[in-house]
């Protein structure tokens, strides 16, 4: 029953959502890949909100359910009836009535399974602007595509969806993304460290401070060249130097919808990362936690612990959680990450039943056994850390949606009464799972 309501409830509002384009007739900014949707999707939205009316998508809407609701302005349902009728009900609103309704939309749309972007979203969306961000070359969701490849041409559909006058922004450094702009045909422009970029990054510094005695990271700077000219940039909020893509490409879209590139660049330093995503907390004993605990995969993973090496901290530990949904590829990779930790962590705190592979990995490329930590779950794994936090530690805690580790940063803040705002998941409905 639930799933006949559900089917029903995403053909009514699918329909309402395609009306409504086709009536209110906004400009789509759509951004896909498979790392760095969200936080692009982000940076777009703090650049251009400050230049015209626009809506995003809310926290990772990117499903067959989650464009329609942005589209339609609505609110996930859940498993709540009442909420799915009002929605409906808004949608009809929205068709019947004269509203007021955004000059833009930035939309991240995401791929779990086949046929996500062919045959459910590029038919109908025709985007004015398509982002692409990164493809791995290791696969995520290799439980549902036989290899990287499929994910690709999947993503790559939403391109070729795109209005004949509409603007292909691309990663240049992403050899697969850049091959893109060769059979999409449309007008291109690219981003990033490759010579050819149109929006080209150099110089990318990390900027250390001195907090309480210790000598800590608190931000990234570049510069940007672009149409020959050259602009230094601040990202005061963010650390993980692949959010630099994401203020690249939110620098790009303003542009090419002719924004100002100087008051974009102003713009942009108020970019911070969404909650779990390489997010700065404070926590106890003046310590500093890398919170990246919103999902995670091989590529993500990597990515993560890149930060973890490069910042500054007194000591460095790593809390690393289950990647799912990667089948036959499973052992191998968290084998991988535990040798990639072990020459970056001063201790390890390892969570869920695929981490041994990680502990695996460690131990043979030398970890030492007595800085290691094993848990079955994120309860108790928060349990030990509220107490092994020392002054001046720098903690990065990453790991799939399903091992919840956001449990473990909320143990161990300096201030867990914010949690509402600074971590994922801290909705009623993810509360009571």
């Amino acid at each position: 029953m639930k799933n006949t309501f559900k089917n029903i409830i995403v053909k009514i509002i699918t329909w309402q959502a395609k009306l409504v384009l086709k009536k209110y007739k906004p400009k789509i900014i759509a951004i896909t890949g498979s790392v760095g949707k969200t936080s692009t999707k982000d940076a777009i939205f703090t650049v251009l909100s400050k230049f015209k009316t626009v809506r995003k998508s809310q926290k990772s809407f990117n499903s067959e359910i989650g464009l329609p609701l942005t589209i339609l302005g609505c609110p996930n349902g859940w498993s709540n009836p009442v909420i799915w009728i009002e929605n409906v009900l808004k949608g009809f609103s929205l068709l019947l009535f004269k509203k007021i309704y955004p000059e833009y939309l930035v939309l991240e749309v995401g791929v779990g399974k086949p046929g996500d972007i062919k045959k459910n979203v590029a038919p109908w969306l025709n985007p004015d602007i398509v982002v692409i961000t990164r493809f791995p070359d290791k696969p995520v969701h290799v439980e549902f595509f036989k290899n990287a490849e499929e994910i690709v041409e999947e993503k790559s559909a939403l391109a070729f969806a795109m209005k004949k006058d509409g603007v292909l922004i691309l990663n240049h450094d992403d050899e697969k993304v850049y091959a893109v702009h060769h059979k999409a045909n449309r007008r291109t422009v690219s981003y990033g460290a490759n010579e050819n970029a149109t929006y080209k990054i150099t110089y990318p510094t990390y900027l250390n401070t001195n907090v309480n005695g210790e000598e800590v990271t608190r931000g990234i700077s570049f510069k940007l060249e672009h149409d020959g000219h050259t602009f230094p940039v601040m990202l005061p909020h963010i650390v993980g130097m692949q959010f630099i893509g994401s203020a690249l490409a939110a620098i790009a879209v303003a542009t090419e919808l002719g924004c100002d590139l100087l008051t974009s660049l102003g713009y942009v330093s108020e970019y911070k990362t969404p909650p779990g995503r390489l997010s700065f907390i404070e926590g106890m004993n003046n310590s500093t936690i890398i919170d990246d605990t919103y999902n995670s995969s091989p590529v993500a993973a990597e990515a993560a612990l890149d930060v973890l090496r490069d910042m500054k901290g007194k000591r460095k530990v790593a809390v690393l959680g289950d990647m799912l949904e990667l089948g036959k590829l499973t052992e191998e990779e968290h084998h991988l990450l535990g040798e990639k930790v072990s020459k970056i962590a001063d201790m390890l705190v390892l969570v869920g039943p695929r981490s041994k592979f990680i502990a695996e990995g460690a131990l043979e490329s030398g970890f030492k056994k007595k800085e290691l930590y094993s848990f079955d779950s994120s309860k108790t794994a928060a349990k030990f850390m509220a107490g092994a936090i020392l002054k001046g530690d720098l903690v990065l805690v990453k790991g799939s949606q399903g091992v919840r580790l956001e449990r473990v940063v909320e143990a161990i803040m300096a201030n867990p009464e914010l949690k509402g705002s600074l971590l994922c998941r801290q909705e009623k409905e993810w509360q009571n799972r």
